[in-house]
């Protein structure tokens, strides 16, 4: 069987979420599968070489071009004429006219549910495109969600049977596991120069990340906690965002306790969580929640959302808290820092629930699904 893989954003070098989940996929389909032949298309303008070519696996690179035009037109173009039996879609959306039997992971549908502008004009452009194409394009095609959570809302979206919507958890990379070699760590922290002490948070425009309620929880610990020296370190942001943020909370008494950087590097992620004192993830809304499982195999004692996909995926190794509340975030904060029972163990917890998400799992659940595809 001929199967292609649409990642066209999987070479560039800062990944998120979705970029990194098929990343991790691919790569364990190349150790999983040796029977079929896999066609892997990507940016031509891409720079991170992330993965190889291998006997049955070609990367594919297309022409660099806007989205809505790589997709329907580049791509059904390559499909063509590499002759394939089988494509997935991993980010969301798909051709209209693929020609072929289509596989479309849809991590959310937060762009069906309600229309926002308050991210970039990037994402705002990005969620009217998926909004125009999606219903369409998910008609008659196999559709893979990421959590229980999430195959519930995208029955509900497109009015289709849950059972319709096949759910393939993520897994955790094997390279997070708690990291304690001298050494390493301390270069990690000379190279993003981190505090001795941190709480760490990924910080981004988008409103699901709920950035202004955690500078206000971390401003009302500040304020109640005025001898602690802990730091909040902010990354996946701008300084100007932030500040943004901070000013509107009046809360420019905190600055001196915030470190903001761009972006961490994936591979040096597992040493970063290492290093964290505690890891914040009091998100509104996700599908999966993949770095709150990352934080917790590497040991890191998470604080969470109690809606949403947290739940299901954290299991009971990690602190909840109502995530549109500051205060009771704040509070969550207080209780993790200055109270050992509260974490007392969230170490081992953590770790033996990251376990139970496999990538070997994943791709093997995802050969089954092309067969049954073809």
């Amino acid at each position: 069987m001929r199967i292609g893989i649409e990642a066209q954003r999987l070479f560039r070098t800062k990944k998120h979420g979705v970029e990194i989940v098929a990343l991790e996929l691919i790569k364990h389909l190349q150790q999983t599968d040796k029977k079929n032949e896999y066609f892997i298309f990507v940016k031509q303008d891409a720079d991170d070489a992330c993965i190889r070519e291998t006997e049955n696996f070609r990367i594919i690179k297309l022409p660099s071009a806007p989205y809505p035009i790589w997709e329907q037109w580049l791509l059904p173009r390559a499909i063509k004429k590499y002759k394939l039996d089988v494509l997935h879609c991993t980010a969301n959306t798909a051709p209209l006219f693929p020609g072929v039997r289509t596989v479309i992971t849809l991590h959310d549908v937060i762009f069906l549910e309600s229309v926002s502008f308050k991210g970039t004009a990037y994402q705002n452009f990005g969620n009217l495109y998926r909004r125009a194409v999606v219903p369409r394009a998910a008609r008659g095609r196999e559709l893979v969600t990421v959590s229980g959570y999430e195959q519930h809302n995208i029955a509900k979206a497109l009015n289709i049977p849950a059972s319709a919507v096949k759910v393939v958890h993520n897994g955790v990379s094997g390279m997070f596991a708690p990291r304690t070699d001298p050494r390493q760590l301390a270069q990690i922290r000379d190279k993003y120069a981190l505090p001795e002490k941190f709480v760490l948070f990924f910080a981004n425009p988008a409103p699901k990340k709920n950035t202004p309620n955690v500078l206000a929880a971390f401003a009302w610990y500040c304020r109640n906690h005025p001898d602690s020296s802990i730091k909040l370190v902010i990354t996946d942001s701008s300084k100007t965002y932030i500040r943004q943020q901070i000013s509107e909370l009046k809360a420019e008494d905190i600055l001196p306790r915030l470190q903001i950087m761009d972006y961490i590097a994936y591979n040096d992620l597992p040493f970063v969580y290492s290093l964290a004192t505690l890891y914040l993830y009091p998100s509104l809304r996700e599908s999966f929640g993949l770095p709150l499982l990352e934080a917790q195999a590497c040991g890191t004692p998470v604080i969470t959302s109690n809606i949403s996909c947290m739940p299901e995926i954290a299991g009971e190794a990690a602190i909840f808290v109502d995530p549109y509340n500051p205060v009771s975030i704040g509070e969550a904060i207080t209780e993790a820092l200055h109270n050992k029972d509260a974490v007392a163990g969230l170490y081992e917890k953590g770790i033996n629930n990251a376990r139970l998400y496999s990538w070997e799992a994943a791709a093997q659940k995802m050969c089954d699904i092309y067969e049954q595809a073809q």
